[in-house]
C-alpha cells in the first residue's frame, strides 16, 4: 500500500498492557533507563531517544487467568496527516477490520485496525510531545 501520500513515515509507539504499573516502571526506568514523560493512575509514557512506549496497567489484583490481556496491546506507525484519510480509505477498500476510528486523539488523527493475524496496529499523525500537551 505505498501509493501517493499514504506512506507510513516511521515507527510511532508501542502500548504494553502490564499487571503492575510500579513494577513495570522500575524495569523500564531503573533497568532500561527510559525517561518518564507522564504518569497517570493506570498509565505511564516513557521515552528513550526517538522511541516511546505507553504502559497501561490492566490490574495486578485481577485473577491470573486474565493474563491473556497482558503483553502488546498495539503497535503504532506514524503517517503524515496529508495521507491519513487516503490510507483509511485504502484500509476500508481492502476490507481491513477497523477496531477504532478514525478519530482525533492525543493531538492527532488515529485509526486502529487488525492485520491478517489479528494483531492490532495503529496509524497516528501525532508525536509524543503533542500527545503530552493533551494529557496535562
Amino acid at each position: 500500500m505505498k501509493n501517493g501520500n499514504r506512506n507510513i513515515t516511521g515507527f510511532n509507539h508501542i502500548t504494553l498492557n502490564v499487571r503492575d504499573l510500579q513494577e513495570s516502571l522500575h524495569f523500564y526506568e531503573g533497568i532500561l533507563n527510559m525517561k518518564r514523560v507522564h504518569l497517570g493512575t493506570t498509565d505511564a509514557y516513557l521515552e528513550s531517544g526517538s522511541a516511546w512506549i505507553c504502559l497501561l496497567e490492566k490490574g495486578h489484583h485481577e485473577s491470573e487467568s486474565n493474563n491473556e490481556s497482558i503483553g502488546v496491546d498495539h503497535f503504532a506507525f506514524s503517517i503524515n496527516e496529508s495521507g491519513f484519510h487516503e490510507m483509511v480509505q485504502a484500509l476500508q477498500s481492502y476490507q481491513v477490520p477497523i477496531v477504532r476510528g478514525p478519530i482525533e486523539r492525543g493531538g492527532g488523527l488515529v485509526v486502529n485496525f487488525l492485520d491478517p493475524n489479528g494483531i492490532q496496529l495503529e496509524l497516528n499523525t501525532s508525536d509524543l510531545q503533542t500527545r503530552m500537551k493533551d494529557w496535562r
